[in-house]
Formats: C-alpha cells, sequence, structure tokens
C-alpha cells in the first residue's frame, strides 16, 4: 500500500468528525498499540484495489449537494459516487450537470420523480465497487462513519452493515411520533426476519456488491419501502452476515426539507406485511445482528 493512502480512527459514538490518517502514521499506531487495540478504535488497512461505491439519491437537494460531496471527499476513501437524480425542479439537475464535469462523479438522470427506492436501485444497477453504500443527499448523515461501517467487512465479519441512530450513548431527540414510529417499524421487521435489529430505517445500510447483485433483480419498491424490501431480502438470504454498528445522526425539520411522512410510515407496515408473506425465510430464526459492542 502506498504512504498516501489513508486510513482512519474515530469513535462512531462521538461527535466529532475525525479525518483519515496517513498509512504512515496508521502503521505508528499499530506499532505503539498493537494490531488488537488498534482495531478496537478504528485503525485498520484497506485491500489494495478497494473501491466503495456510493450511491445518492437526489431529490430537490440544491443547496445541499456540494456539501454532501465536500464530506465525501473529507472520508478519504477510495470511492465510486453515483448521483441519481429523481426528477429534481429546484435547479439541482443543472447543478448535478456542472458537477459532473467538475467533479469525479457519474450522474444517473430520472425524467420524473419516481421515488427514492427507484433511485436506489438506479444507482445500485450501475454500482461497480466491491462494497455498496447508501448516501442521502442531505446533510443528516455523515460519511466519516464509513469507515467504521467498513471495518466489520474488510476484516471478513460481515457481509452487511447498517449504521444504526440509535445504539449510541447520545443522539438528537426526535419528535415522539417519529421515534415511536421507527421503534415499531424496526420491532415489527425484526420480529418478521427473525432478526433482532435496532433501525431497519437508516439509510446507511453498506453491502458487499456480489451479495447486493444476488438480490437486485428481485428489489421492486419506488418510495421508502426500499428500506424494508431491502432489510427482508438481506435477512432472509441464506448466509448472510449482518452487523450494526452506531452512528452520528443529525436529523432535519421538515422546514429545512424531510421529506419522508406518516404515510410512509403506513406504507412500511404495508412492505412488512408484504414482504413477510412473499420472501422465503431460511430456516433458521430469533438471531440477534451483531453489533460492534459486543
Amino acid at each position: 500500500m502506498s504512504d498516501d493512502h489513508t486510513d482512519t480512527m474515530m469513535s462512531p459514538a462521538s461527535n466529532d468528525r475525525v479525518l483519515p490518517l496517513s498509512a504512515k502514521r496508521r502503521a505508528a499506531l499499530v506499532e505503539l498499540l498493537g494490531e488488537a487495540i488498534a482495531e478496537r478504535i478504528g485503525v485498520y488497512a484497506l485491500p489494495e484495489s478497494f473501491r466503495l461505491s456510493v450511491v445518492i439519491p437526489v431529490y430537490n437537494e440544491r443547496d445541499t449537494i456540494d456539501a454532501v460531496l465536500d464530506r465525501l471527499d473529507e472520508t478519504g476513501l477510495p470511492l465510486e459516487i453515483i448521483l441519481v437524480d429523481d426528477g429534481s425542479t429546484d435547479g439541482t439537475r443543472a447543478r448535478l450537470e456542472s458537477l459532473a464535469v467538475e467533479r469525479h462523479v457519474r450522474v444517473i438522470y430520472h425524467e420524473r420523480n419516481r421515488g427514492k427506492g427507484a433511485a436506489i436501485r438506479s444507482g445500485f444497477a450501475a454500482a461497480t465497487g466491491d462494497v455498496v453504500v447508501i448516501q442521502d443527499a442531505d446533510l443528516e448523515y455523515d460519511p466519516v462513519d464509513f469507515w467504521w461501517l467498513l471495518q466489520p467487512i474488510v476484516a471478513s465479519r460481515a457481509d452487511v452493515v447498517y449504521g444504526s441512530r440509535y445504539t449510541q450513548a447520545s443522539h438528537p431527540v426526535s419528535p415522539i411520533w417519529h421515534r415511536a414510529a421507527n421503534r415499531l417499524i424496526t420491532l415489527l421487521t425484526s420480529i418478521a426476519v427473525g432478526w433482532r435489529f435496532s433501525d431497519v430505517e437508516t439509510c446507511y445500510k453498506m453491502i458487499r456488491r456480489e451479495t447486493l447483485e444476488a438480490i437486485l433483480p428481485d428489489l421492486r419498491e419506488n418510495r421508502f419501502g426500499i428500506e424494508i424490501e431491502l432489510t427482508f431480502r438481506l435477512a432472509r438470504r441464506p448466509g448472510v452476515r449482518l452487523f450494526e454498528v452506531p452512528i452520528r445522526y443529525d436529523r432535519r425539520t421538515y422546514a429545512q426539507g424531510k421529506k419522508i411522512t406518516w404515510r410512509d410510515g403506513v406504507a412500511a407496515l404495508w412492505c412488512i406485511l408484504k414482504y413477510s408473506l412473499t420472501v422465503r425465510r431460511p430456516g433458521r430464526s430469533g438471531d440477534r445482528v451483531t453489533r460492534t459492542d459486543e
């Protein structure tokens, strides 16, 4: 690995943003702390030719998309960035056309608004990296946490990693209805799939590409139901190893452009019922998704 390749050290429960370490500094830390302790605090090396595909569904995010791309650059990770414009009408599309020239990103355009799920599926189909992750186009999620999400995959302990907003000691206070709905959806999904999750509605779902390709032809959801469908198809696929890690989360308000509504919560309940009946369960159930604090 070349000396200018970057690694990182961070605490996923911290609110401080930590930029990547150089490979030289990583080596020095490993020598000082030992490999086991270094891995425990998130200091590890990536494979030589590794690349992470970041799929970003975009709908009317003109004011935040540049900041999101800046944050992605700050991770120091080798990235393939795929932006999917889902029929934006606020000038986002024109900005994306410029970004396709100014920055090393790929842009896919939907001629009309088809929904977040449809945008994610378009991005998944175009991804060529070793691992694929979803990134929202607002600033609720911080991609520096990708390093922490990647660690169990790089260590060959996981095929799928969910970033949980609710397993850390501190997180923004959400409206009671929002948190209650999330807990209900997560509980019902966990019961249905036979795995105990803490946050199935999280944006941060990181998946080995070969695992994703196995379910991609079957994905159908066009709106926010994609979160439930992905969870069912991944959790019920035999042999898939599931992890959760804590992530930071900076919730935005509806005045700031948040789009999910109570109707999407009702739709999520319908998706739970639908995929409970249509996606076959593997032999064993009742297991708990592995968490990094266990």
